[in-house]
């Protein structure tokens, strides 16, 4: 698809929820290159997703290590990047949720209840990177970058983990 015929989708991703939502998908990332759907898991203020290769960066040489301990991207988004959802893990990402991620809705600082826990919004973008536009293409890469994808958070966002608690496929995604 082209990067003009991604525009297509851009009010179906408006129309997600801003309030509250739904995580409809858990990855792990035991290792580079490697993931894990789970039903269920455990996010944890000092170790990330618990099992997620996030714990094993060296906090020295990682620029804003905490403000990248987790990354949420939006489901809509990501059914227009790739309709087939088995291929969803490749994002890279570790929770994906249906719900209005722009920055508009969720500020840096912003905060989101997940089953039992609280994550943090961060101010560090998430963008898209080489890997990303090998697994859905250039224009996807294009869109996602592109000022209005940056607006909406396409590529998703970075949080911290404030409150330690485990977040199940289903749960509700809302405000705090």
């Amino acid at each position: 698809m082209r990067t003009a015929d991604f525009d297509a989708y851009l009010d179906d991703i408006r129309a997600a929820a801003a309030d509250e939502g739904r995580l409809e998908l858990i990855v792990r990332r035991p290792v580079t290159e490697e993931r894990e759907i789970l039903d269920e898991a455990r996010l944890d203020v000092d170790a990330g997703l618990v099992g997620d290769r996030w714990a094993a960066r060296d906090e020295r040489t990682t620029p804003s290590y905490l403000a990248a301990q987790l990354t949420v991207i939006n489901t809509r988004v990501l059914a227009v990047i790739e309709p087939d959802r088995a291929r969803w893990p490749l994002a890279g990402d570790q929770l994906y949720v249906d719900l209005d991620l722009s920055v508009d809705n969720l500020p840096a600082g912003s905060r989101l209840a997940i089953g039992s826990a609280i994550v943090e919004v961060s101010e560090t973008p998430h963008t898209g990177c080489a890997k990303f536009s090998a697994r859905f293409g250039g224009d996807a890469l294009r869109w996602i970058n592109s000022p209005i994808g940056r607006a909406y958070r396409m590529r998703g966002l970075n949080a911290r983990i404030v409150a330690s608690g485990t977040v199940r496929v289903g749960d509700r995604v809302r405000k705090v």
